[in-house]
């Protein structure tokens, strides 16, 4: 259907809440960077969607900061055919590594302080508006028939009607392959195929960074690979939330990524996938599996080659084809995620929050996105590290209270399919200056860091109290104690978000007063959740049953616990 037009840059498909009204509304690309500052937040049908989007405007925004300045003029040390040209080179007569980094820092102080992002945006996507067409002559984040034909085996190919997937399995609040029908998606069987046109192209985006690995088709290479899932499915997302869409943007925008790989830095190329040459130059790179060195590259990368045809009716029937992925050890130009090393190998690798996982909060992991201890071993997250970086050179203020926010897609435990299983959205703020307090000792970091050390031994005196209980009540212990436990962990969230909320970085000679503010309250919280297990009690829990040093029931259990509370949390008399 040649006759279809819809363009992201001046046709509206982004979600937004309007922050004066507080309603949603739609808008194309252009408005969205105009008005950045009114918008609160991103509101599409997911959080992963408001994700995958997000990088995408990331991408566009760090291409063309890296090239030209708050003022609309290209850096010294870029050549370029005219201002927003396709047609970039770093001139190296003219490149200084410091002063490089300095334009670039300059250029987002200015934007922060305006408070609105520049006419260099808008330009730059009319000047490539032919790259955002949804049915253009290379539609957008798509391939043509002749392109997807050219890299897939013969018997794979469009004509021959192989390697569909549904639109029922790109839409993630469904996920539903051709094998196993989704029973509680929120949509009947008669209409989970049909999408407005802006929600396909989130879902579109959407999936290129959350596919699973059902589909049937490869491109064809030299050497066999699996499929893999999407870049963002097998990360632990993180990114900085503000208090709009504008601040939220602005706080990502990592535009010296010298932070993220100091090593041999120099400034890079942006370059988004739209902007390769063609499909096959595309192809080629990433058939070599070369881990991109520029955040745009990175932020627009993708997990398939799709091709969407279209039928009389106007519904879609999209074709796809699996990629090879680039490595993920050791790819710290990935800003966004918090790692774990490979004590086997010393490789760092994104953590991977899995189904069993689910219960843990981010404030539990505290120490995966703050160095606590300054161990040359530990990886902090790169946004973490551009944060501290905004603090350290006084674009954010230390009182300012910064919200690390963490969207999460969990895959199922089936490895075959890895559809996913549930969303995960989870939050820690305080002030900059408790979070990248420094000092090497008696730091914020190290007093929160003891603060939740206290708090999983206390974790740990529960669950022995919880499996006393189980054993006396003849029950399966390890059943019984893991829900107990994460039940109670769940009850933690809130009242130490709260502790957290309440920590002032002025506040250093009161550090020790602070961790016995929170000992206390812990204290209370596993009373009271000690208390609601003991109010169901039967008469078998009050006689009690033998064990290994005499009679135990739920007064002997309360006692012990009592007595672990006593020594572990060292509370002062009151």
């Amino acid at each position: 259907m040649t006759s279809k037009q819809f363009n992201l840059t001046t046709d509206p498909w982004i979600k937004v809440i309007d922050r004066q009204t507080n309603h949603e509304k739609m808008v194309s690309l252009i408005k969205l960077f105009e008005y950045a500052a009114d918008y609160r937040q991103l509101a599409g049908e997911m959080h992963s969607q408001d994700l995958a989007v997000f990088r995408l405007l990331l991408a566009i925004l760090t291409t063309v900061y890296s090239r030209v300045d708050a003022d609309n003029q290209p850096y010294e040390w870029i050549k370029a055919d005219s201002k927003l040209s396709r047609n970039w080179e770093i001139d190296q007569e003219e490149v200084d590594l410091d002063d490089s980094k300095d334009d670039l820092m300059n250029t987002w102080r200015t934007l922060y302080q305006g408070g609105r992002f520049t006419a260099a945006v808008t330009q730059y996507l009319k000047d490539n508006a032919d790259c955002f067409d949804f049915f253009g002559d290379r539609p957008f984040y798509q391939v043509t028939k002749m392109d997807y034909d050219a890299v897939v085996p013969a018997g794979k190919r469009i004509d021959t009607h192989t390697g569909q997937v549904a639109v029922r399995q790109i839409n993630r609040q469904i996920s539903q392959s051709g094998n196993t029908p989704a029973i509680f998606a929120p949509k009947s069987e008669s209409t989970k195929d049909d999408l407005p046109l802006d929600e396909l192209v989130r879902w579109v985006i959407t999936y290129q960074n959350f596919t699973g690995v059902t589909d049937k088709t490869k491109i064809v290479t030299k050497e066999t690979f699996s499929k893999s899932a999407g870049w963002v499915y097998h990360i632990n997302p993180v990114f900085a939330k503000g208090q709009s869409l504008f601040e939220t943007l602005m706080l990502n925008l990592i535009l010296d990524d010298s932070i993220l790989n100091k090593a041999n830095w120099e400034p890079k190329l942006q370059k988004p996938v739209w902007e390769y040459h063609s499909i096959n130059e595309y192809v080629q790179y990433r058939i070599d599996e070369i881990l991109p060195n520029n955040l745009a590259e990175l932020y627009t990368s993708w997990s398939r080659l799709l091709h969407i045809e279209w039928r009389d009716t106007g519904q879609p029937t999209i074709y796809s084809a699996g990629m090879p992925m680039f490595d993920r050890n050791n790819a710290f130009i990935e800003p966004m995620t918090t790692w774990k090393r490979d004590k086997k190998t010393g490789d760092y690798q994104p953590v991977i929050k899995s189904l069993s996982s689910l219960g843990t909060s981010m404030w539990q992991k505290f120490g995966q996105y703050v160095n606590v201890y300054h161990d040359d071993k530990v990886r902090t997250p790169g946004i973490v590290k551009w944060l501290w970086k905004l603090q350290d050179q006084d674009l954010i203020k230390p009182e300012k209270q910064l919200v690390l926010n963490s969207i999460v897609l969990v895959s199922g435990d089936n490895q075959s399919s890895q559809m996913p299983a549930i969303e995960i959205m989870d939050d820690m703020q305080m002030q900059t200056g408790i979070l990248f307090d420094s000092a090497l000792t008696e730091s914020w970091p190290i007093r929160i860091e003891d603060a939740i050390k206290v708090t999983q031994v206390v974790g740990a005196d529960y669950r022995h109290f919880v499996s006393e209980i189980s054993q006396i009540r003849n029950i399966d212990v390890r059943s019984f104690a893991t829900d107990m436990s994460a039940k109670f962990y769940e009850r933690l969230n809130e009242p130490f978000k709260k502790w957290l909320l309440k920590l002032n970085y002025k506040d250093k000679n009161k550090q020790d007063q602070r961790l016995i503010e929170w000992k206390r309250e812990l204290n209370g919280i596993v009373l009271n959740a000690a208390d609601e297990v003991m109010q169901t009690s039967s008469l078998r829990d009050i006689k009690g049953i033998p064990g290994k040093q005499g009679l135990i029931n739920v007064f002997t259990a309360k006692r012990d616990l009592m007595y672990n509370l006593k020594i572990h949390l060292k509370l002062p008399e009151e």
